[in-house]
Protein backbone atom coordinates (compact mmCIF):
# COMPACT_ATOMS: atom_id res chain seq x y z
CA UNK A 1 0.00 0.00 0.00
CA UNK A 2 1.12 3.50 -0.81
CA UNK A 3 0.07 6.76 0.41
CA UNK A 4 0.91 10.34 -0.35
CA UNK A 5 1.66 11.52 3.04
CA UNK A 6 5.43 10.34 2.89
CA UNK A 7 5.68 11.52 -0.94
CA UNK A 8 4.17 14.24 -0.30
CA UNK A 9 6.47 15.67 2.34
CA UNK A 10 9.78 15.31 -0.35
CA UNK A 11 10.07 17.98 -2.77
CA UNK A 12 10.38 17.09 -5.82
CA UNK A 13 10.38 18.71 -9.08
CA UNK A 14 6.97 19.66 -10.81
CA UNK A 15 4.89 18.18 -7.87
CA UNK A 16 1.90 20.31 -6.59
CA UNK A 17 2.72 20.00 -2.78
CA UNK A 18 -0.20 21.59 -1.05
CA UNK A 19 -3.72 19.36 -1.50
CA UNK A 20 -7.43 20.62 -0.86
CA UNK A 21 -7.76 16.69 -0.88
CA UNK A 22 -6.04 13.65 -0.11
CA UNK A 23 -6.43 10.46 -1.62
CA UNK A 24 -5.40 7.32 -0.20
CA UNK A 25 -4.63 5.18 -3.07
CA UNK A 26 -4.06 1.27 -2.60
CA UNK A 27 -1.72 -0.76 -4.82
CA UNK A 28 0.34 -4.30 -5.13
CA UNK A 29 3.92 -4.01 -4.71
CA UNK A 30 5.14 -4.78 -8.58
CA UNK A 31 2.13 -1.57 -9.33
CA UNK A 32 3.91 0.48 -6.67
CA UNK A 33 7.45 -0.58 -7.72
CA UNK A 34 7.15 0.31 -11.36
CA UNK A 35 4.54 4.09 -10.51
CA UNK A 36 7.73 5.20 -8.72
CA UNK A 37 10.22 4.12 -11.33
CA UNK A 38 7.77 6.29 -13.77
CA UNK A 39 7.88 8.94 -11.38
CA UNK A 40 11.67 8.99 -10.71
CA UNK A 41 12.01 9.19 -14.74
CA UNK A 42 9.68 12.23 -14.74
CA UNK A 43 11.36 13.67 -11.82
CA UNK A 44 8.05 13.72 -9.96
CA UNK A 45 7.24 12.41 -6.35
CA UNK A 46 4.76 9.64 -6.21
CA UNK A 47 1.58 11.69 -5.73
CA UNK A 48 2.53 13.93 -8.43
CA UNK A 49 2.72 11.51 -11.17
CA UNK A 50 -0.16 9.74 -10.31
CA UNK A 51 -2.09 12.78 -10.06
CA UNK A 52 -0.86 13.13 -13.52
CA UNK A 53 -1.43 9.85 -14.93
CA UNK A 54 -5.24 9.80 -13.66
CA UNK A 55 -5.18 13.41 -15.98
CA UNK A 56 -3.58 11.57 -18.86
CA UNK A 57 -6.62 9.11 -18.50
CA UNK A 58 -9.56 11.40 -18.96
CA UNK A 59 -8.71 11.27 -22.26
CA UNK A 60 -9.36 7.46 -22.66
CA UNK A 61 -12.95 7.25 -20.67
CA UNK A 62 -15.55 8.21 -23.22
CA UNK A 63 -18.73 9.41 -21.05
CA UNK A 64 -20.21 9.26 -24.50
CA UNK A 65 -19.71 6.53 -27.32
CA UNK A 66 -20.41 6.97 -30.92
CA UNK A 67 -23.05 5.73 -32.84
CA UNK A 68 -21.54 5.86 -36.73
CA UNK A 69 -24.86 8.12 -37.51
CA UNK A 70 -24.17 11.60 -39.16
CA UNK A 71 -21.08 12.22 -37.83
CA UNK A 72 -21.63 11.46 -34.39
CA UNK A 73 -18.83 11.50 -32.80
CA UNK A 74 -17.45 9.78 -29.25
CA UNK A 75 -17.28 12.51 -25.99
CA UNK A 76 -14.56 11.70 -23.26
CA UNK A 77 -14.09 12.97 -20.36
CA UNK A 78 -11.21 15.05 -21.24
CA UNK A 79 -13.40 16.98 -23.42
CA UNK A 80 -16.08 17.86 -20.76
CA UNK A 81 -14.18 18.41 -18.30
CA UNK A 82 -14.84 22.50 -18.70
CA UNK A 83 -18.38 21.94 -18.73
CA UNK A 84 -18.37 19.20 -15.78
CA UNK A 85 -16.33 21.28 -13.26
CA UNK A 86 -17.55 24.47 -10.90
CA UNK A 87 -15.94 25.52 -8.02
CA UNK A 88 -19.81 25.63 -6.67
CA UNK A 89 -21.00 22.46 -5.55
CA UNK A 90 -24.63 23.58 -6.71
CA UNK A 91 -23.91 24.26 -9.93
CA UNK A 92 -21.26 21.48 -10.22
CA UNK A 93 -24.03 19.40 -9.35
CA UNK A 94 -26.52 20.98 -11.61
CA UNK A 95 -23.88 20.76 -14.20
CA UNK A 96 -23.50 16.62 -14.00
CA UNK A 97 -27.33 16.07 -13.53
CA UNK A 98 -27.83 17.78 -17.37
CA UNK A 99 -24.62 16.42 -18.98
CA UNK A 100 -24.45 12.77 -17.52
CA UNK A 101 -27.29 12.09 -15.77
CA UNK A 102 -26.02 8.24 -16.12
CA UNK A 103 -23.64 8.91 -13.73
CA UNK A 104 -25.72 10.37 -10.64
CA UNK A 105 -25.84 8.10 -7.45
CA UNK A 106 -28.77 6.75 -6.36
CA UNK A 107 -28.76 9.98 -3.66
CA UNK A 108 -28.32 12.63 -6.29
CA UNK A 109 -30.98 11.35 -8.33
CA UNK A 110 -33.37 12.25 -5.37
CA UNK A 111 -31.66 15.58 -5.11
CA UNK A 112 -32.52 15.99 -8.99
CA UNK A 113 -35.98 15.04 -8.88
CA UNK A 114 -36.23 17.65 -5.87
CA UNK A 115 -34.62 20.28 -7.28
CA UNK A 116 -36.61 19.65 -10.70
CA UNK A 117 -39.88 19.30 -8.58
CA UNK A 118 -39.37 22.44 -6.85
CA UNK A 119 -39.54 24.83 -10.67
CA UNK A 120 -36.22 26.85 -9.46
CA UNK A 121 -34.71 25.09 -12.71
CA UNK A 122 -38.03 26.41 -14.38
CA UNK A 123 -36.32 29.94 -15.86
CA UNK A 124 -33.96 28.28 -18.19
CA UNK A 125 -35.86 25.21 -19.37
CA UNK A 126 -38.11 24.33 -21.67
CA UNK A 127 -39.47 21.52 -23.63
CA UNK A 128 -38.84 20.52 -27.60
CA UNK A 129 -40.30 16.75 -28.72
CA UNK A 130 -40.53 15.73 -24.45
CA UNK A 131 -37.22 16.48 -24.24
CA UNK A 132 -36.17 19.31 -21.59
CA UNK A 133 -33.79 22.05 -23.54
CA UNK A 134 -31.32 24.21 -21.12
CA UNK A 135 -30.91 27.59 -22.06
CA UNK A 136 -27.10 27.79 -20.18
CA UNK A 137 -27.30 31.71 -20.24
CA UNK A 138 -29.84 31.94 -18.26
CA UNK A 139 -28.75 28.48 -15.76
CA UNK A 140 -25.85 31.11 -15.18
CA UNK A 141 -27.56 34.67 -14.76
CA UNK A 142 -30.59 33.49 -13.26
CA UNK A 143 -31.22 30.10 -12.15
CA UNK A 144 -27.20 29.63 -10.40
CA UNK A 145 -27.30 32.55 -8.13
CA UNK A 146 -30.54 31.85 -6.94
CA UNK A 147 -29.69 27.93 -6.60
CA UNK A 148 -26.72 28.71 -4.47
CA UNK A 149 -28.62 30.31 -1.75
CA UNK A 150 -31.10 27.61 -1.59
CA UNK A 151 -28.63 24.73 -2.02
CA UNK A 152 -27.86 24.40 2.07
CA UNK A 153 -32.10 24.35 2.65
CA UNK A 154 -32.16 21.42 -0.24
CA UNK A 155 -29.73 19.54 1.06
CA UNK A 156 -31.08 19.50 4.91
CA UNK A 157 -34.88 19.06 3.63
CA UNK A 158 -33.40 15.61 1.41
CA UNK A 159 -31.47 14.23 4.84
CA UNK A 160 -34.38 14.59 6.69
CA UNK A 161 -36.52 12.44 5.13
CA UNK A 162 -39.41 12.31 2.47
CA UNK A 163 -41.30 14.30 4.60
CA UNK A 164 -39.09 17.15 5.05
CA UNK A 165 -38.60 17.26 1.23
CA UNK A 166 -42.32 17.40 0.42
CA UNK A 167 -42.47 20.83 2.27
CA UNK A 168 -39.06 21.99 0.83
CA UNK A 169 -41.20 21.25 -2.01
CA UNK A 170 -44.52 23.08 -1.82
CA UNK A 171 -43.14 25.98 -0.37
CA UNK A 172 -40.63 26.39 -3.01
CA UNK A 173 -43.36 26.05 -5.43
CA UNK A 174 -45.44 28.60 -3.10
CA UNK A 175 -42.68 31.19 -3.22
CA UNK A 176 -41.26 30.73 -6.92
CA UNK A 177 -42.74 34.29 -8.63
CA UNK A 178 -40.98 35.50 -5.38
CA UNK A 179 -37.92 34.04 -5.81
CA UNK A 180 -37.93 35.41 -9.75
CA UNK A 181 -39.49 38.82 -9.17
CA UNK A 182 -36.27 40.47 -9.97
CA UNK A 183 -36.45 40.29 -13.84
CA UNK A 184 -40.46 40.54 -13.81
CA UNK A 185 -41.24 44.14 -13.07
CA UNK A 186 -38.58 45.19 -15.79
CA UNK A 187 -41.38 47.53 -17.84
CA UNK A 188 -43.17 49.14 -14.56
CA UNK A 189 -40.37 52.02 -14.68
CA UNK A 190 -41.53 52.90 -18.20
CA UNK A 191 -45.49 52.68 -18.16
CA UNK A 192 -45.79 54.76 -14.70
CA UNK A 193 -43.41 57.50 -16.02
CA UNK A 194 -45.69 57.36 -19.30
CA UNK A 195 -49.05 58.00 -17.18
CA UNK A 196 -47.67 60.92 -14.77
CA UNK A 197 -45.98 62.78 -17.88
CA UNK A 198 -49.18 64.56 -18.78
CA UNK A 199 -50.38 65.75 -15.30
CA UNK A 200 -47.54 69.02 -15.54
CA UNK A 201 -48.44 69.85 -18.65
CA UNK A 202 -52.15 69.94 -18.27
CA UNK A 203 -52.27 71.99 -15.17
CA UNK A 204 -50.48 74.92 -15.89
CA UNK A 205 -52.73 75.42 -18.75
CA UNK A 206 -55.86 75.87 -17.40
CA UNK A 207 -55.39 79.22 -14.87
CA UNK A 208 -53.27 81.07 -17.37
CA UNK A 209 -56.46 82.42 -20.02
CA UNK A 210 -58.44 85.26 -18.28
CA UNK A 211 -58.36 85.06 -14.32
CA UNK A 212 -55.75 87.98 -13.94
CA UNK A 213 -57.46 89.45 -16.58
CA UNK A 214 -61.06 91.05 -15.23
CA UNK A 215 -59.60 91.92 -11.90
CA UNK A 216 -57.30 94.51 -13.71
CA UNK A 217 -59.93 95.77 -16.15
CA UNK A 218 -62.73 96.59 -13.58
CA UNK A 219 -60.86 97.63 -10.18
CA UNK A 220 -59.73 100.67 -11.63
CA UNK A 221 -62.20 101.55 -13.76
CA UNK A 222 -65.39 102.74 -11.77
CA UNK A 223 -63.55 105.37 -9.64
CA UNK A 224 -61.84 107.02 -12.84
CA UNK A 225 -64.26 109.56 -12.84
CA UNK A 226 -62.55 113.19 -12.25
CA UNK A 227 -64.38 116.13 -10.77
CA UNK A 228 -66.32 118.46 -12.43
CA UNK A 229 -65.30 122.33 -12.47
CA UNK A 230 -69.16 122.50 -10.88
CA UNK A 231 -67.53 120.51 -7.79
CA UNK A 232 -64.76 122.58 -7.08
CA UNK A 233 -66.39 126.02 -6.91
CA UNK A 234 -67.54 125.43 -3.35
CA UNK A 235 -63.64 125.50 -2.76
CA UNK A 236 -62.23 128.38 -4.83
CA UNK A 237 -61.16 130.98 -2.14
CA UNK A 238 -62.49 134.09 -4.15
Amino acid sequence: MATENPESKRKGGGGKLARSVIVTVRMDPQLNYLADLAARKHRRTLSSFIEWAVQQSFSDVELYQDTGFQGDNSISLKEMEQKLWDVDDSERFVRLAIHCPELLTHEEQERWKLLSDSQLLSPAMTRSNGERVWNWAKLEDVVFPVLRRAWNSLLVAHEAGPEASRKWVSATQANIGTIYKGPAPAPAPASTSAVTAPKPVSVPAKPVASVPAKPAASVPAKPVASPTFDDMDDDIPF
